[in-house]
């Protein structure tokens, strides 16, 4: 499977701080992978599209290994890829599957 999801945004003000973050850190737990999520620096003139930044990098245990502010900066960090692993076999929600309960259908097109 996936090691890394990397996902490009443009949150706004409003969203931003309410949610930049979180979708991040659930995405990141809900699929046990690390999570890389880029986003433009804010205008500093104020004028047009003020998107939130924070570009971050956030780890399968839902921690922030790494995050920028709001104007222009890279963010870098080092992801150790054996903690996927780790997370995957502390929480094995792959095999958590309950067949008893509900049934899983390929459709095919």
């Amino acid at each position: 499977g996936a090691s890394i999801f990397v996902y490009p945004g443009a949150f706004n003000m409003v969203t931003g701080p309410a949610h930049w973050q979180l979708l991040q850190q659930a995405r990141a737990v809900d699929n046990q992978v690390y999570v890389v999520a880029v986003s433009p620096a804010r205008n500093p003139s104020g004028e047009g599209y003020q998107a939130w930044g924070h570009s971050t990098v956030i780890s399968p245990w839902g921690e922030v290994v790494a995050t920028t502010e709001h104007e222009p900066a890279t963010v870098q960090a080092t992801l150790d890829l054996t903690k996927i692993d780790e997370v995957r076999a502390n929480v094995p929600v792959s095999f958590q599957k309950r067949t008893d309960l509900y049934r899983v259908e390929h459709l095919q097109k």
